[in-house]
């Protein structure tokens, strides 16, 4: 079963439980999750996310990789990814699931960096550190609870306040966690990556030439050099074309709408989408739906 795709961290800025998220200069966003039923979903992550599980567990799936991060674990998952989620609460505290997440962007990095009093190690070179569940240390667990009173009165946390609380998560990591914090330069600094590989396993997402390139660790002019040269057409036309057989894929094996296709594909919008299949395929996608039975 195909689900609907929500983009984090625009959805949890937008959503109606907004209450239970801090934003700091369109920079980061904080999210405070508490619930006492299981969810599950999939997210594509405009940014970095650093996710802490203070209580139950949450399943995370995303390319071929599966990881459960559970009570005091923590897990950093870069950009431009897709990930389905299956939360679940702790069976021996009335079933609750409690979790903090923090929404990375490049500017905030490249802040710390730039300004931390810290040594930078040197990234490896045998290729991109790939991401592991770890266990939070006691600072980590003191600091993600010093957090818990900023959402109680949101009008008065000062937002230079908030940048150095974010600061601080850095450092802690940073200091005690070396591979998390490889993997934060990694996220500032993406290793070079075969172009066919990435766009095989991204195309599918709602994700744009500049994260593919991100992902790629290129600059976009690089990308899309690269991408002419091995499939001999611009990336955008490649990826509308597999994004259309793949929708068309989604119509025949999926119960999803025609508008969460759309969005979950990267289209603009559902008459954009539909005309273009129609134009690919002969019917518009609503009409090939009813004369095509659901397998």
């Amino acid at each position: 079963m195909v689900t609907k795709m929500v983009k984090v961290p625009t959805a949890l800025v937008n959503c109606d439980a907004a209450q239970a998220t801090l934003e700091l200069e369109g920079c980061s966003v904080v999210q405070q999750c508490v619930h006492s039923t299981g969810a599950s979903g999939t997210m594509y992550l405009e940014e970095h996310l650093l996710l802490f599980v203070l209580g139950g567990t949450n399943k995370m799936t995303y390319g071929k990789q599966t990881y459960v991060v559970g009570k005091n674990e923590m897990i950093l998952l870069k950009k431009a990814t897709a990930v389905q989620y299956e939360k679940a609460g702790d069976p021996d505290n009335d079933n609750i699931y409690e979790s903090m997440m923090f929404s990375l962007k490049d500017d905030l990095l490249k802040s710390f960096l730039s300004t931390a009093q810290i040594e930078i190690p040197k990234l490896k070179a045998e290729g991109e550190i790939k991401s592991e569940v770890y266990p939070i240390n006691e600072y980590l667990v003191a600091f993600v609870h010093s957090l818990k009173p900023y959402f109680n009165n949101q009008s008065g946390v000062n937002p230079g306040q908030l940048r150095l609380k974010m600061m601080e998560l850095l450092y802690d990591v940073a200091e005690y966690n070396k591979n998390v914090f490889f993997q934060i330069l990694q996220l500032h600094q993406p290793v070079r990556t075969d172009v066919s590989q990435v766009v095989e396993q991204h195309y599918a997402s709602p994700v744009n030439l500049e994260e593919l390139a991100y992902l790629s660790g290129r600059s976009l002019s690089s990308f899309k050099r690269d991408f002419q040269r091995i499939y001999n057409m611009s990336p955008a036309s490649w990826i509308r074309e597999k994004r259309l057989v793949k929708a068309k894929e989604m119509l025949e094996h999926t119960q999803m709408s025609v508008t969460d296709i759309c969005f979950s594909l990267g289209f603009e919008n559902v008459s954009h989408f539909s005309r273009i299949f129609k134009a690919h395929h002969g019917q518009t996608p609503s009409s090939y739906r009813e004369v095509m039975p659901l397998n």
